[in-house]
């Protein structure tokens, strides 16, 4: 026997179409990348992804084409994703922190039709024109007045959109078509394109949306900091108009004071990026003595959120931390730390602890830890080994690759992250699975080290990768950028860090860098790193 409910296909266009019905007159605040703030809301935002679902449709872009958007968390981006969602086409974000030679390449791979861009990459596109085979037409994402003399072939998109109107219905789709391609950031080989369905964005920004995970109401006024081409914007593209919540829209400035003016100016309430991005905006705070009175909550992921960036928001401006986890393959969140009854009680210092984990996930995400042969380990929050999860927002293949098996006998795709699991589902990362010490036999986080490091007041950033040791194979190097006009030493640095660490994690060495390099998604970029340091000799070899 069958259930007898409505058949309602769950698509990614009804978020709008919620939106604009219900929270029409609701806030899009966007810092152009022509300068001035822009001001639209979501009925115009919605007409708007209409006329341009019309102008895709007469140039004959169809279901399952792709189109590459190359642009800043503004309203047109948005516009432009919309747009295409709701004639089944994709829309590809392409990250343009990646190598040349990478934008070329998925570009390519994607086979994209067109490249939708801010006037900030049309230089970028100029020195790759004759290189992407598949690209048709480049429109810029500004106007008349702004379009830039260039050597594409690219019209501005207000007049690019002006020759269509709102007066369009909604493709017919199936909730299973392909809606977004987002690659991975390809450290190494090349990067790997993850195709989401509009059914798993859905579900995805439902599950993430609950009230232990993001919980976002209407009445936030929400900044996506992370950019838009990192897997979704972390689904505040989505969850923003499913919740109805006002979105403050960042645009190209990224830098501490710029943020600063706008969690100000528009009194954002909850934000979201990596930990890169608030060490700058803190650096700004302190430097300027300003506080934060309008911003409740804060997310940070992407990578191991500092315990000393969860006490500066916490006890110094009253902003509550929610460290996640999640990878572009999980759409991409995974988990999110909120506190439970058990935690009630606790002492600052213990809730701490458990803050520094990357948290539980959410209704949609199943996990499991298993060995190198695929037995399961015990959630005892001591024993760590390889992470692996299953949902309805994983991915089961990668794109042009469907016969490639990327899943565990029981479904279960391996994340790459080393972790353990404590009693109550808490899990924490101890490493990338290619990033682990492994020195004598036993494992060093080096997560935890680096965490431990920035700690120091005079520590800006920190990194921690194993160099080879004629004893133990391999022993920690420490690597640190200090921060402005302080002078830390090696011996007060490993003094740090001594009480808080078994003896024998303690690095064997400390090296001062004026800068350390990271990945096109703002991830310390291990790999460099250790070919920079691949000759070192640390002082006990």
């Amino acid at each position: 026997m069958r259930g007898l409910m409505q058949d309602w296909p769950l698509l990614c266009h009804r978020l709008i179409d919620h939106a604009a019905i219900y929270h029409s007159g609701r806030e899009i605040v966007s810092r152009s990348v022509e300068g001035p703030i822009h001001r639209t809301n979501y009925a115009r935002l919605r007409e708007r992804a209409l006329a341009c679902a019309k102008r895709l449709d007469a140039g004959g872009i169809r279901a399952g084409d792709r189109v590459a958007t190359l642009a800043w968390n503004t309203w047109r981006h948005m516009e432009v994703w919309y747009g295409l969602l709701g004639i089944g086409a994709l829309y590809h974000t392409v990250n343009p922190r990646l190598f040349e030679e990478q934008i070329a390449w998925i570009v390519n791979d994607a086979e994209d039709r067109i490249v939708m861009a801010d006037l900030t990459f049309v230089p970028l596109l100029e020195k790759l024109r004759d290189r992407l085979r598949s690209v048709e037409r480049f429109v810029v994402l500004t106007d008349a007045a702004h379009m830039p003399e260039t050597a594409l072939d690219a019209v501005p998109y207000e007049e690019w959109l002006a020759e269509a109107d709102s007066d369009f219905a909604w493709r017919a789709l199936e909730e299973n078509a392909a809606a977004g391609l987002c690659y991975t950031s390809g450290t190494t080989g090349h990067p790997k394109g993850v195709v989401y369905s509009h059914r798993s964005n859905v579900l995805h920004a439902l599950t993430c949306n609950a009230p232990d995970m993001l919980g976002v109401k209407s009445g936030d006024r929400v900044m996506p900091v992370v950019p838009m081409f990192h897997a979704n914007a972390w689904s505040l593209a989505f969850t923003g108009p499913m919740s109805g919540a006002a979105m403050v829209m960042p645009g190209p400035k990224m830098d501490g004071a710029s943020l600063y003016e706008l969690l100000d100016a528009e009194r954002v309430t909850f934000t979201a990026a990596v930990p890169t991005v608030w060490l700058m905006l803190l650096r700004h705070l302190e430097e300027t003595g300003r506080g934060l009175p309008h911003l409740r909550r804060v997310v940070i992921g992407g990578s191991a959120c500092p315990r000393s960036m969860t006490e500066r928001f916490q006890e110094r401006y009253g902003v509550e931390v929610v460290h996640a986890w999640g990878m572009t393959e999980m759409s991409p969140l995974g988990t999110l730390c909120s506190l439970l009854p058990e935690h009630e009680g606790l002492s600052a210092e213990e809730r701490l602890d458990i803050q520094v984990k990357q948290g539980r996930p959410p209704f949609g995400v199943e996990m499991k830890i298993t060995d190198d042969e695929g037995r399961p380990l015990p959630w005892d929050g001591r024993t760590f080994g390889r992470l692996k999860v299953r949902g309805p927002a994983v991915a089961r293949a990668y794109f042009k690759a469907e016969d490639e098996q990327i899943l565990d006998p029981e479904g279960f795709f391996d994340t790459g992250d080393v972790a353990h699991v404590d009693a109550n589902g808490f899990m924490q990362i101890t490493d990338r699975a290619k990033d682990v010490i492994k020195s004598g036999g036993e494992w060093i986080s080096t997560i935890e080290l680096e965490n431990l490091a920035v700690g120091h007041p005079d520590v800006a950033e920190a990194a921690v990768i194993g160099v080879p040791h004629p004893k133990w194979d391999e022993r920690p190097l420490l690597v640190v950028v200090a921060r402005k006009e302080a002078q830390p030493t090696r011996d007060s640095l490993l003094d740090f860090i001594r009480p808080q660490v078994a003896g024998w994690w303690v690095p064997d060495d400390v090296v001062f860098v004026e800068e350390i390099p990271h990945t096109a998604t703002g991830k310390i970029q291990k790999s460099a790193l250790r070919a920079a340091f691949r000759d070192y000799r640390l002082p006990t070899a």
